[in-house]
Order: C-alpha cells, then sequence, then structure tokens
C-alpha cells in the first residue's frame, strides 16, 4: 500500500471514530418528548403578555416595555 493511500486511511477511520464519539454524547444529551415540551411552550405564550398584540391582550397601558418615553422637551440638538 503507498504511503499516501494509508494516510487516507488513516484520516478516514479517524474522522469515522470522532463521528463516532460525537454520536455517542449526543445520545448521552436528555431528551425532552415533543409533547412535554410543547405543553411547556403553550404554557409560556398563554400566561406572557405580548404587547405587540393588542388585540388579544388589550392595550399595555404604562407598563409597555415597547414605548417610547420623552425626555426634556423632546428636541433633537446636533452639534
Amino acid at each position: 500500500m503507498p504511503p499516501q493511500a494509508k494516510n487516507n486511511t488513516e484520516y478516514k477511520l479517524q474522522r469515522i471514530l470522532e463521528y463516532n464519539q460525537n454520536l455517542r454524547q449526543q445520545l448521552d444529551l436528555p431528551r425532552v418528548k415533543v409533547s412535554y415540551a410543547s405543553s411547556l411552550i403553550i404554557e409560556y405564550v398563554q400566561s406572557t403578555k405580548d404587547y405587540l398584540v393588542p388585540s388579544v391582550w388589550g392595550p399595555a397601558g404604562p407598563a409597555d416595555p415597547f414605548v417610547v418615553k420623552n425626555r426634556g422637551c423632546g428636541e433633537c440638538i446636533i452639534v
């Protein structure tokens, strides 16, 4: 076997071993069922007010974080 072919074979083996190791690490990750994750998302969406959708939540009032608050006299001075 020529030296270059041996190097290529060793390189391919190394890549396969690294890929296998990555797959084993992914297998060890904790899993969550889709139904459980979906129920968490639905619960969050229903309980968290979205001020950008006033038709659902109504006007935000003073607690709206997206309202631009005027400071000073409201003029822009460029120097």
